[in-house]
């Protein structure tokens, strides 16, 4: 069989082993507290309850009365505690939310909607009032992605399951575990666009293709929804590559998938989507995957959101101390190193890698030897070096013009780069200087 696939990447080692073989947990912080960053996705959010207010599990914390606002629900029971700036994923400080749980079965969801009769207004309306964002990482505001212009024709929505991250298993684990919900959450997304639906799949997860199937040929979706396995590669899983790979279609610079006729949506989303509608239940809670050498036993579980992960060892998982050199919010390509574990798991947490020294590149960066290993590995068809170089010079504008703007941050090029340059930190905050420029213009 023919698998599909695109131009450039690499193959890390992918250390899947590790955790794939452990089942969904549900877990609560021992000290029964969580810290909801305000905003997780969206236009940024106003605080609508204070200190001393009792909330509910399901209850509307922050939200805003912008078209992009995403609001943002108590993941649980109890009372608030404090509202201050708390140290997110990211290494920012952002206003979140504390509240202490009571132990009490309080809770605030909203009325089961059929979302194959409502109107379809009601359910992009359900969609924004859960609160409902991309849980791949990006915290994109779903009903935004699920409303696009006129002008844009949507042919297919596609399913991101290829999850190429190395040690993240969560979305695999949920694929085997509720492929009915993962099936529902999509054809709900169908009849709001008018589209065909294509599941893709890289094929070192090619075993839950036949789960899939199954699941589509008794709910009778076998004419609207199929699977795509696409070859194993870091970064397939990046929007640009899926479309790239599954429709053959190249997303042009600047541009959306909306502009090639394709809505991205990751499995994690699709379930929370079905939710929203079958249960009435906001995004509160969501899976993650806890690995990496320095973790005793890696496993797969779903927390409430805003639970702080060092509030989970270790009555849930272990760590080598003496093993462990760094912490990573995310997958140890495109995640986030960390001072501590003392950070809330938010809507777009996907998994915390704790890595050894073997597991990690501590050594110090060497001077530039021009290889072009950066060049033909870049699956963005950049030229990081170039852009680097521009970014050291200071000069912005031609940096821009060797595509900084366009770089997915996916870190291939400082993989293979034989010097041990951080291309990605440079172009991460090369970026941030040309928006904080492109700001100050406006």
């Amino acid at each position: 069989m023919r698998l599909h696939t695109f131009k450039g990447g690499i193959h890390p080692k992918e250390m899947k082993e590790l955790s794939n073989k452990c089942a969904i947990t549900s877990v609560f912080p021992k000290s029964k507290t969580v810290t909801i960053p305000v905003t997780m996705g969206g236009a940024p959010n106003s605080p609508v309850v204070k200190v001393g207010d009792l909330v509910a599990k399901g209850q509307i914390i922050a939200t805003g009365d912008k078209f992009m606002n995403c609001p943002v629900h108590s993941s649980v029971s109890g009372k608030v505690k404090k509202i201050q700036n708390c140290l997110v994923t990211g290494n920012q400080e952002v206003p979140c939310i504390v509240i202490e749980a009571d132990d009490s079965d309080r809770v605030e969801f909203f009325e089961p909607l059929d979302p194959f009769t409502c109107d379809p207004k009601d359910a992009l309306d359900r969609i924004k009032n859960c609160g409902i964002v991309g849980m791949g990482g990006a915290s994109f505001p779903a009903h935004v992605k699920l409303n696009p212009p006129e002008d844009k024709q949507i042919d297919y929505v596609l399913v991101n399951a290829a999850e190429c991250e190395p040690y993240l298993t969560c979305d695999e684990r949920t694929l085997q575990e509720t492929p009915e919900k993962v099936i529902d959450g999509l054809a709900i997304i169908l009849r709001l666009v008018g589209a065909q639906g294509i599941i893709a799949l890289e094929d070192n997860k090619s075993y839950i293709k036949p789960i899939l199937e199954k699941e589509i040929a008794q709910k009778g979706y076998g004419d609207d929804i199929s699977i795509c396995l696409v070859k194993t590669k870091y970064p397939q899983g990046s929007e640009k590559f899926i479309v790239s790979a599954c429709l053959g279609v190249e997303i042009p610079s600047a541009k959306l998938p909306a502009d090639a006729g394709a809505i991205i949506s990751n499995v994690g989303t699709v379930c929370a989507i079905s939710d929203a509608f079958r249960l009435g239940k906001p995004l509160i809670e969501r899976s993650l995957t806890i690995s990496g050498g320095a973790v005793v036993k890696p496993c797969n579980i779903r927390v409430p959101v805003g639970t702080l992960v060092s509030d989970l060892m270790p009555d849930v998982f272990q760590i080598n101390e003496d093993q462990l050199v760094k912490v990573i919010s995310g997958g140890p390509m495109m995640g986030f190193a960390m001072a501590s574990a003392n950070f809330p798991v938010a809507k777009g947490t996907s998994g915390v890698t704790f890595l050894t020294a073997k597991e990690t590149f501590l050594n110090t960066e060497d001077n530039c030897i021009s290889c072009g290993k950066c060049v033909s590995t870049c699956a963005m068809h950049l030229s990081p070096v170039l852009i680097k170089r521009e970014l050291e010079a200071e000069n912005y504008d031609k940096a821009r013009k060797f595509g900084l703007m366009d770089c997915i941050e996916c870190g291939c090029c400082a993989f293979v780069c034989p010097a041990s340059i951080n291309l990605v930190q440079r172009i991460r905050l090369g970026k941030a200087i040309v928006r904080q420029q492109m700001m100050t213009k406006k």
